[in-house]
């Protein structure tokens, strides 16, 4: 029970950070880099129900939920000891995956955008530090980890 608290935790408050990040890059600059990150559109079957943006973001938070769920146990399967590391490089890597969803809304950055595409990257290294930082302490603290 202490785990799945303390990876609630995690992804919680680290999705939380992730998206006032992500919000207050837009509102300084105009970059769409928060409506990015609560984008549905390319989702077929709810692409056509409205949500606002609490419900986008509780949206947003369930798939930080996901996302810290399968870091935690994809790293203890494959015994993974770079924890921060490996955190960092895999929310790049969705980064630059997810970027591309872009070309299916009007409402994002057009995809050639480099400054939107560097503040996206940039908030997901930011929330994979925390990712990171966070299931490294746990594991730390629990003795899961020496």
């Amino acid at each position: 029970m202490k785990k799945h608290m303390m990876l609630w935790s995690i992804a919680l408050l680290a999705g939380t950070v992730f998206g006032l990040f992500m919000k207050g890059i837009e509102s300084f600059t105009g970059k769409e880099v928060y409506v990015l990150l609560l984008n549905i559109d390319y989702f077929p079957i709810i692409k056509n129900i409205s949500f606002n943006e609490f419900q986008e973001f509780l949206l947003h938070l369930l798939v930080s939920l996901a996302v810290v769920y399968c870091l935690y146990y994809g790293m203890q399967r494959y015994q993974i000891r770079r924890i921060v590391w490996t955190c960092v490089w895999l929310n790049v890597l969705i980064a630059i995956f997810l970027y591309g969803t872009t070309a299916f809304s009007s409402r994002t950055p057009e995809i050639t955008d480099a400054w939107a595409f560097m503040y996206w990257l940039l908030g997901h290294v930011i929330y994979g530090l925390l990712v990171g930082f966070g299931i490294r302490q746990y594991r730390k603290s629990s003795g899961e980890e020496s």
